[in-house]
């Protein structure tokens, strides 16, 4: 059995660290969808994100931005009554917010991978063996800076080092794991 990192345990976290966790994104519509599930879990565990992410999938239109940007009052009314995915006011405020954001961001800088990824110059950053995994970084740090002055909700520098682990903008893999040789 190869050696993974101690987080992933169940056979839906495994699937993940095993298939996506670290790996570089750029797509865009990938980018929003793991920005959104970053603001969700916000005091919550990761774990119960994925469980609800295929709903998440479904209730945001398949993290469409240009849709999710369009949503209303009505629509967030459904969403809090939607139990496929966080019910919280402020986390669905916070997404269509985030989408309307994001495709500002995408149109001034010809796309949302552009702007995200200069915060490591482009080439992700990989942990040491003897470094331990910290809640935020300066990267994060300006990252979140930016976003909020962008007008980005539920993106504190703690979310968004989440965030880059998730993209790949970090590889936070145990450098023991499998998965920090083949990402890195």
């Amino acid at each position: 059995m190869p050696r993974r990192c101690d987080w992933a345990r169940t056979d839906l976290s495994i699937a993940y660290h095993d298939v996506e966790w670290g790996v570089p994104v750029h797509d865009d519509l990938k980018l929003f969808e793991f920005l959104i599930l970053e603001g969700a879990q916000a005091g919550l565990s990761w774990e119960i994100i994925l469980n609800k992410r295929d709903g998440y999938r479904r209730a945001f239109s398949g993290f469409d931005p240009t849709k999710v940007a369009k949503y209303g009052e009505r629509k967030v009314e459904q969403l809090l009554g939607d139990i496929r995915i966080i019910r919280n006011r402020l986390k669905i405020g916070a997404a269509i917010q985030n989408a309307k954001a994001f495709l500002a961001g995408r149109d001034e800088f010809g796309s949302f991978d552009h702007y995200i990824w200069r915060f490591v110059n482009g080439v992700p950053r990989k942990r040491k063996s003897a470094q331990s995994v910290p809640a935020f970084t300066v990267e994060s740090d300006a990252m979140s800076k930016d976003l909020k002055q962008r007008g980005f909700k539920f993106v504190g520098s703690t979310i968004c080092y989440a965030f880059m682990q998730a993209v790949g903008m970090v590889n936070d893999h145990d450098p023991s794991c499998f998965r920090y040789r083949e990402i890195g």
